[in-house]
């Protein structure tokens, strides 16, 4: 694998980490999977083999026994692997016990270390914006963890646009350490971050980390027009995520993505992971898996990149409607676009018939 520098960060993470929201699988996470300490220690063997560095996880995965799995589980290689952790939905009773406050985040961090049995976390996020917390105090308490030697380097996860520019411009502005990164949602179907979100990202030298690549089990191959979820599995288990704005946009990316899988011999998760490893301002893709054969292959798409065709078909088949302000900018505002946005209003362009 190819590492790149993860935002401001300096550190070098690779284009997949291990996600860990099937670890522990207690506390409303069954779901998800109940991976215990056993397996996880396979799945990071099997990734550091495919060169993985990096693993993934929340304190609200299964109220912290995600945390306890990963931290039983990377014993005697702490230091092979860097470790991101999250910290801001409610872990307990009393108003502070959720936001990205002074008062919750301080008491988190520790339980958080204490779990993973470690000194220090690589990345922590953020993991939702916080609407009631001065974003002053949110990044003040990220840089002092940064300056005590807990955290290395801190992140957002799930904000809007106009949310990540605002973290990003107090920080500078307090002359504290900026978020290195942000995590969202991203699929070949889930497309409105291209609207404002990752633009935002990419003009403020942000790193892009995409969870739930698959939508959440939508886009395993096994789910179409004809066949829904299998039980036993996320969706077949009445899980609620995630939202679906547009089902038959939905039916429509699954089709074009089995019509391709079909052409290179591959299965449906290589080509999404494959189609998504190359778009714009990506930096790296977090992998959750129920079982090793699923983590196998999904970290065997490393190797598929996708013709500039194929690629074309499965972007154009999930493309999002142009909306206001950016169809009149596709329309007139072609002449001065940043490079952080063009790929999408050219798309957008093309939606309209202008070219």
């Amino acid at each position: 694998m190819k590492y790149a520098p993860f935002g401001n960060s300096g550190m070098m993470v690779s284009p997949f980490v291990l996600g860990t929201v099937t670890f522990g699988g207690t506390h409303g996470f069954e779901k998800t999977g109940n991976v215990g300490v056993e397996d996880a220690k396979r799945f990071i063997d099997i990734a550091r083999d495919a060169g993985v560095n990096a693993i993934d996880t929340a304190n609200i995965y299964s109220k912290g026994d995600s945390e306890k799995v990963v931290g039983e589980a990377v014993k005697g290689r702490r230091n092979d692997l860097l470790i991101f952790s999250k910290v801001r939905t409610t872990m307990g009773e009393g108003p502070n016990m959720a936001g990205a406050s002074r008062a919750h985040i301080m008491g988190q961090i520790d339980e958080s270390l204490k779990r993973l049995q470690t000194d220090w976390i690589d990345h922590y996020w953020i993991h939702q914006w916080d609407g009631v917390t001065p974003v002053e105090e949110t990044v003040a308490v990220m840089d002092g963890l940064i300056r005590a030697g807990k955290i290395r380097s801190w992140g957002v996860s799930n904000y809007g646009g106009w949310q990540v520019a605002k973290t990003v411009l107090t920080a500078k502005m307090l002359g504290a350490t900026p978020p290195a990164a942000h995590q969202l949602n991203y699929t070949p179907e889930a497309r409105e971050a291209e609207y404002e979100i990752i633009p935002a990202g990419r003009d403020l030298g942000v790193a892009t980390q995409v969870w739930s690549p698959l939508g959440e089990g939508l886009l395993t191959g096994k789910i179409d027009r004809n066949n829904g979820p299998q039980p036993g599995t996320r969706q077949g288990n009445d899980w609620p995520e995630p939202h679906i704005v547009d089902t038959e946009r939905l039916y429509r990316v699954i089709d074009v993505l089995k019509d391709v899988a079909a052409e290179v011999g591959r299965s449906v998760p290589q080509v999404v992971l494959a189609w998504l490893r190359e778009r714009p301002g990506v930096h790296s893709i977090a992998l959750g898996a129920r079982s090793e054969e699923h983590l196998r292959d999904n970290l065997g798409s490393i190797e598929l990149t996708l013709s500039e065709e194929q690629a074309k078909r499965i972007e154009k088949a999930g493309r999002p409607p142009a909306i206001v302000p950016l169809w009149h900018r596709a329309m007139n505002g072609m002449d001065r676009v940043s490079e952080s946005e063009r790929a999408y209003l050219e798309g957008y362009r093309e939606t309209m018939g202008l070219g």
